[in-house]
């Protein structure tokens, strides 16, 4: 029996709005759901400008004790420095069995509002596949509508980075929103969070279709998440 097929999808945004700082996609967040599924699945990476996808400078600090994220930065390289441009997969919804947006303060500034991912993610979640995200990832969902012109986390649970956990590391100011008002706004008042900042919580919605996770600390549970509702399909 083939692999299911994943497509990654990573942020190709490199500047901390005005702050001057770097920013990208975090380490952990792209490390450890690949290492969940990368045994038992297909995985494509993409972006929306293609080539090197910039990573976040400060996950790599933050993660120096966390032997999978660190293993998979010295040994994967390749994965984020040839991506394949974001458009080439306009249409091939067909190919994949599901999409996932790894987070990073970069997709805040461009997959939140890149239309190219937007038709990506109604493509996919049309033709049944599994639309998923962590962290700042959620930001691609935000403002992507289906074919009716509705949202496509309208009435549906979702979670991401929570405006506590952006506030704790100083970063609300720079942000060109806040991403749990905006989750929350387009989902029609049902984002979720855990109980603490910083604590592991994934949502799975739409029967297994749509899953997303809070944090860092989620990323491991996204990734499982992922492969349970590839395993169902």
């Amino acid at each position: 029996m083939a692999q299911p097929k994943v497509l990654f999808v990573l942020t190709s945004h490199n500047k901390m709005g005005n702050t001057g700082k770097p920013t990208g996609w975090y380490l952990p967040e792209f490390a450890h759901p690949y290492d969940v599924l990368a045994p038992h699945t297909q995985i494509t990476i993409a972006s929306p400008a293609g080539g090197e996808a910039p990573l976040d400078p400060s996950s790599v600090e933050a993660t120096k004790d966390d032997k999978a994220s660190v293993d998979f930065l010295n040994s994967k390289q390749a994965l984020w420095k040839n991506t394949e441009k974001l458009s080439n997969f306009v249409g091939r919804a067909k190919d994949f069995d599901a999409v996932f947006f790894v987070g990073g303060h970069g997709p805040m500034f461009d997959l939140a509002t890149d239309e190219t991912s937007h038709q990506i993610i109604r493509e996919f979640y049309e033709s049944g596949r599994i639309v998923s995200a962590v962290c700042h990832g959620p930001a691609a969902l935000v403002n992507a509508k289906l074919s009716d012109g509705s949202y496509l986390i309208d009435g549906s649970a979702v979670t991401g980075f929570s405006n506590a956990e952006e506030d704790a590391v100083g970063l609300t100011s720079a942000m060109p929103f806040k991403l749990e008002d905006q989750l929350n706004k387009s989902s029609g008042g049902l984002f979720e969070k855990a109980a603490e900042s910083w604590g592991e919580k994934v949502v799975v919605s739409k029967n297994g279709r749509l899953i997303t996770g809070q944090n860092p600390a989620s990323a491991t549970a996204v990734g499982k998440a992922i492969y349970k509702a590839l395993s169902a399909k």
